[in-house]
């Protein structure tokens, strides 16, 4: 009993009214995703130079592998601490995975194995936006979630629910609540089949977490042809110079959504050097197709490089579409776009990122290109768990002023 109270405490402080409006959490996102491993002191100088020779640009297929692995792990405590004790005690390194503060405390394993995992999550940011003439100061609950995920006593299965309660304003609540709803098969050697729902891999940044994210907001093609949620049946498989994701199931985007047409997404990653990390550091070279119907056909391709080696990571990504159906709209225009990011490691905990990035919303007019250039700076003060983020994007388009934007976004994850 004193547990389920000290659970029950833990959310509902986290959950308090939020008087702030919200944004669509398709709609204004945020390329990396993984789970937690072992935690040491990111002061040990053995353990900062261990960190840039960790692999940190996990693709997001690997991440169906790695993402169940310590659930249940615990540590040995002494002495009882309070809430704020724990939080300021909890030590965490990797910064390329979305860690817990309070893993220990909101995971319960039953005797008989398996266990169960309760979490929470927000981001939010505050932007200053500046246009010709005009300054204004806008709040973005950016993403708020909570559920849980664990495994099944024999791990022949994993789960995972969460919903979200905050929804954007004017949007049906019981339409955008959900977040991910699905159950994981887990013994065929290298691969594991998924049912429900999750996040559809269109583009590496389009179909990675919200928690991993090196800027505050996705790049223009990954929040409007990728940044979504489908229901399908998913296969993904694992090799050490190739992996690959497979999903078929419903076009709709919503858990109500029905059966409006059939969608399909297929990724697939080249690893020349292999899954390890080596003197010539990791390489990735991808590509995939989103193709289905929902009132009419549409089709993305994707390409996507990426590079990491010690304290540098780069990537480079581009995209096609004759009609989209991403998290931010359902479109039959012809668009396309690409982004380049770069980043690097001034220390574990400190990262210095730019990217340029270009999408033009229908290639059959002329002029209307719209580009953002933004630099940024990410401190991992607990790793993804405890986060602040501050960005500037200047915004270039071809059909209307120039802007500027300064956000500083929070992330904290229990």
């Amino acid at each position: 009993m004193k547990r389920i109270l000290q659970i029950f405490f833990t959310l509902a402080l986290f959950f308090a009214p939020n008087i702030a409006s919200a944004e669509d959490e398709y709609m204004v996102q945020e390329l990396l995703d993984n789970e937690q491993k072992d935690e040491v002191l990111i002061i040990d100088k053995q353990a900062e130079e261990q960190e840039y020779l960790q692999d940190e640009a996990a693709d997001a297929v690997e991440t169906e592998f790695k993402i169940f692995g310590d659930l249940g792990k615990k540590t040995v405590s002494t002495e009882e601490q309070t809430f704020i004790q724990k939080i300021l005690k909890t030590k965490i390194e990797r910064t390329d995975i979305p860690s817990y503060l309070l893993k220990d405390e909101l995971t319960y394993s039953f005797k008989d194995g398996g266990n169960i995992k309760l979490f929470a999550g927000h981001r939010g940011s505050i932007s200053a936006l500046f246009k010709p003439h005009n300054y204004s100061t806008e709040y973005d609950d950016l993403t708020t979630e909570f559920g849980l995920f664990g495994k099944s006593k024999n791990e022949m299965f994993d789960y995972r629910f969460s919903v979200l309660p905050i929804v954007p304003r004017g949007k049906s609540y019981v339409d955008n609540m959900w977040g991910d709803i699905f159950v994981t098969y887990n013994k065929i050697p290298n691969h594991k089949i998924q049912i429900g729902r999750s996040r559809g891999q269109v583009g590496i940044e389009g179909g990675n977490s919200t928690y991993t994210l090196p800027f505050a907001n996705r790049s223009q093609i990954a929040r409007n042809f990728g940044n979504l949620r489908t229901t399908a049946v998913k296969i993904t498989g694992n090799y050490n110079y190739a992996d690959y994701s497979l999903s078929l199931g419903s076009s709709g985007r919503t858990l109500t959504s029905g059966m409006p047409g059939v969608d399909f997404i297929g990724w697939v990653n080249l690893k020349p050097f292999g899954s390890q990390d080596g003197k010539w550091g990791k390489l990735t070279v991808g590509g995939g197709i989103n193709a289905g119907h929902n009132n009419f056909n549409y089709t993305v391709g994707t390409v996507y490089v990426g590079y990491k080696h010690k304290r540098l990571w780069t990537n480079f990504e581009a995209a096609i579409a004759d009609g989209y159906n991403g998290g931010a709209a359902l479109s039959n225009k012809q668009a396309g776009g690409f982004a380049y990011t770069l980043g690097w490691k001034v220390k574990p905990y400190l990262q210095l990122i730019a990217r340029i990035d270009q999408f033009d919303p229908d290639r059959n007019v002329k002029g209307n290109t719209k580009r953002e250039y933004s630099a940024g700076i990410n401190w991992f003060i607990k790793g993804q768990a405890l986060k602040l983020v501050l960005n500037y994007v200047f915004c270039q388009n071809d059909n209307a002023p120039n802007s500027q934007k300064i956000i500083v976004s929070t992330q904290i994850l229990l």
